[in-house]
This record gives structure tokens, sequence and C-alpha cells, in this order.
């Protein structure tokens, strides 16, 4: 099934709507549709295509749960997968790939909380991972995170405030919608056509669209004047932090 599909099947009920998903694949194929998926049932997601990318992100951000390739370009998905549980014990972990030898499986799960095979079935995925949350915490609890921070930037998840220096930032939600990705994204320069479909959604990209430059400079104007200019232009590619 795609993720179209899934869209227009599923539906928006659940217990665990709002967690935060890592999502470490390095085929982008295959992560979209996953990102896709998850995002239309509400889950907050982050994507990683090397080990080395999951490690900063979770360590940023501490997910709730992770859905992992095994065969990633730079390491093991196993053995980032215990390197995650070790930094953050309650972390669910779902790993994703096309070993499912009996020996693997075991392999997985003597750690993990569940294995999927490729091909899946999107449907099967959210619901698995719905599955793992549930026992890895409570339903009626609201997940505890820390600020997201990058420099003298902080971005409260619980709360949606920003502050810059120590001074409150008033954001409008694209504008902190925006800031978070980047900040998520660390110092990377992140391509414009990413930041449309992360952020606005948008599947095909407005040649013409000029929303992604308008809205970088609504937050310079607010963030400049509390220090030195933040947001950084790779002219021809996207944005990143300085």
């Amino acid at each position: 099934m795609t993720a179209n599909k899934a869209a227009h099947e599923g539906t928006h009920e659940g217990a665990h709507e709002g967690a935060t998903v890592l999502v470490v694949e390095d085929e982008e194929s295959i992560a979209d549709v996953l990102a896709i998926a998850l995002r239309y049932h509400r889950f907050q997601v982050m994507t990683a295509g090397t080990v080395r990318e999951a490690l900063a992100l979770a360590e940023r951000t501490r997910p709730d749960a992770a859905l992992l390739d095994v065969m990633l370009p730079d390491g093991d998905g196993r053995a980032l997968g215990r390197e995650l549980r070790a930094r953050q014990p309650d972390l669910a972990l779902v790993f994703v790939t096309a070993r499912d030898a009996p020996a693997e499986v075991v392999g997985a799960l003597g750690f993990g909380d569940d294995y999927i095979t490729k091909p899946f079935n999107i449907d099967e995925v959210i619901a698995r991972v719905r599955a793992v949350l549930r026992r890895t915490r409570p339903a009626d609890v609201l997940p505890q995170r820390p600020p997201l921070r990058y420099g003298d930037l902080e971005l409260d998840e619980t709360t949606y405030s920003v502050h810059r220096a120590g001074n409150s930032v008033e954001l409008t939600p694209t504008e902190y919608a925006l800031l978070r990705f980047l900040v998520r994204n660390g110092g990377r320069i992140v391509p414009k056509e990413q930041l449309l479909r992360h952020v606005w959604q948008y599947e095909h990209t407005p040649p013409e669209s000029t929303v992604v430059e308008t809205y970088i400079s609504y937050l310079r104007r607010k963030l400049d004047v509390l220090g030195p200019p933040v947001i950084t232009t790779r002219r021809g590619v996207g944005y990143g932090l300085a």
C-alpha cells in the first residue's frame, strides 16, 4: 500500500499521535514513504540516512521511537540500536530490513521491540509503532522533552516557546516549524525543496514559490535583533544555521 492510499484509508485515532519517531533509512524513497505516513497519523518525524546523523539527531531531540534499517552506509543498524538504547533506555526500537533469516530476527529482538521485513505494508508499520509505544510509555502521560538547543537558541517543544540568549522570541506556528526544522538539522544547509516538503507539506515544489524566502526574512527580523545573524544562505541551494 502506498503512503497516499494509507492517508485516504487511515484515521487520526490513536493513543500516541504526537510522539516523535526517528526514521533511519538510507534509501530516500523508503524514508519518504515512512515519513509521510507517520506524519499523517500525527507523529512527529525526523529522518536520517546514516548512523552519524541518527546519533546527532537523537542527542538533540530524544525521540520516543526509532525505525532502524539494519544495513546503513556507515554502520550496522543493530549496533546503532544498542547505542541509542544505552543513551535512552526507554526508547522504543523497531528494525526495518530485508533480512528475514531466523537468526537475524532473534538477534534483533534480543534488545529491540519489533522487527519488520521489507517489502512492508505501511499500515502494519504504523500499527507496530503504536504497539511498541503502548508498551514503552503510558498513553495518558505527555512526553517530557528537553529543549532543542543550537548556539544561544532554545526551543521548548512542550510550550512551543523560543528564546535567544535568554530573551523570549514570539513566533507564528509556521515560523516556529521552520526554525525547529533548521535547528534539528544543526549546521547543515537544508535545500529549499526539503523545507517546502517538511514544513509546508508540499509534495511538488511550485517553481515560482517564494514562501521560504519570505519566512526566512521574518525569522531573521525577529532573531537578529538579539544577536549576530544566525541563519545562513547558500545561494541556489538552501538555508542553515551559522
